[in-house]
This record gives structure tokens, C-alpha cells and sequence, in this order.
């Protein structure tokens, strides 16, 4: 049956980082080895998930917040195995395009929960119910995502000039200031950070009901102009 074009297969809208993104993969796709396909890649963040949540450990049974660098690592491990999956995939026709949508955004939250229990093993005690919060903020943000593109049929992950990428370089920023500074400034830092993610949020959900408002309103004008 005939439809309309999956919208997974593209994203909508581009992020600051965009064009170096694009120059960076075009000059390196070529160069993955003919055994290492699409979905190598995409599985690959579950090893670097189980990586970060080993680090977190040691790092709170050692007392070095130094592991945290580990974590950094798999930050950006995980960011080439996430910008090259896609282009593997289009470039050798694999054909895994809805396969891919899938997998690709389940093992991102899944690493994204690895990321929050990092931080909570290495976090001083009696932060709990804080990053408690913070996974249910930082999934509002993915479920707010793919009810939109359910909504749309545009996969859009890029707001106000910031996407994924940025997101893990913030990561990776944050994991150095933890690492030379804690614990002083989780008393305010991870409040900070929550409140934040929560306006942002609020911000975005504002967003797209404005949006989906209109498109039910503008369906509503043309079905009552031409009721066949």
C-alpha cells in the first residue's frame, strides 16, 4: 500500500556543529572496512554503555573520579559509531532504514541511562532522588521527540541550533568539572542542571502543542470547506 515516505529516514533541521559534522563524515565513511556494517555500529553502544557503568563503579570504589575520563571516551566512541552508522547504511544500501530508526534511538537511551547511573555512583550520598529526576527529565525529552514525529512524520532532534552532538560535548565538559572539583558544587550544580533540563522541556512541549494546534486547526478549516 502506497503512503507517505518514512520521516525517520531524515532529520529535520541542523545544529551548530552541522556542516563539520558533514565534512567530517564524508572524508572518513570511506575508509570503514567492508566488514564493519551499519548495524556493528548501532550495537556498539551497548559495550560502550556497559563501559560507562563499569567506570562509575570503579570510580566510586576507588574514590578516583579520574574513570570519569573513561566515560568521556565512550562519549565520543559512541558519537563516531552514531554519525557513521547512518551513512554505512545509505552509502551500501543495506536497506536497514526503519530497523535502524529503531535500534539506533533504543540503545540511545539506553546509554543515556547508563550516563545518569554513572553519575549517581560517583554523585556524594543523598543525591538520589535529584538524578531521579534528571532520568525522568532527560526521557520526557526522547518521548517528546517520537510522540512529535508521530504527530509530523518529521524526526526532528536539532532545537535552536543544538542536537546531539552538542549534548555530548556538555557531557564531556561536565564530566572535567566533576572531576576537579567534586564534590564542592553538587550542592548546587545538579539542581542547576535539573532545572534546566526541565524549563527546556517546558520550552520545547510549548513548542510543538503551538504547532500541532495550528495543524489540527488548519485540517479542521479544510474538512469543514470540503466535507468529501
Amino acid at each position: 500500500m502506497a503512503g507517505k515516505a518514512f520521516g525517520g529516514a531524515a532529520k529535520v533541521g541542523k545544529s551548530i556543529l552541522h556542516g563539520l559534522e558533514c565534512r567530517f563524515r564524508a572524508a572518513f565513511v570511506d575508509r570503514i572496512p567492508k566488514w564493519c556494517e551499519t548495524y556493528h555500529l548501532t550495537m556498539m553502544t551497548l559495550v560502550w554503555s556497559v563501559v560507562v557503568v563499569v567506570a562509575g563503579l570503579l570510580a566510586r570504589e576507588s574514590g578516583n573520579l579520574n574513570w570519569l575520563w573513561l566515560v568521556s571516551l565512550m562519549i565520543a566512541l559512541q558519537y563516531v559509531t552514531d554519525l557513521f552508522d547512518g551513512a554505512i547504511g545509505r552509502q551500501r544500501n543495506t536497506g536497514l532504514v526503519k530497523w535502524g530508526f529503531f535500534m539506533d534511538h533504543f540503545l540511545d537511551f539506553i546509554f543515556q541511562c547508563a550516563l545518569m547511573t554513572a553519575y549517581y555512583l560517583v554523585a556524594p550520598p543523598g543525591y538520589g532522588y535529584w538524578f531521579m529526576l534528571l532520568l525522568g527529565l532527560t526521557g520526557a525529552h526522547m518521548v517528546h521527540t517520537f510522540l512529535n514525529f508521530a504527530a509530523t512524520n518529521e524526526f526532528e532532534i536539532y532545537f535552536y541550533g543544538f542536537g546531539p552532538t552538542e549534548t555530548r560535548i556538555g557531557f564531556i565538559l561536565l564530566n572535567t568539572f566533576i572531576i576537579y572539583t567534586s564534590p564542592r558544587f553538587y550542592e548546587w550544580l545538579l539542581p542547576i542542571f535539573t532545572v534546566v533540563t526541565a524549563l527546556a522541556l517546558v520550552v520545547l512541549v510549548y513548542r510543538t502543542h503551538c504547532r500541532l494546534w495550528a495543524l489540527d486547526m488548519e485540517e479542521k478549516a479544510r474538512n469543514e470547506a470540503d466535507p468529501e
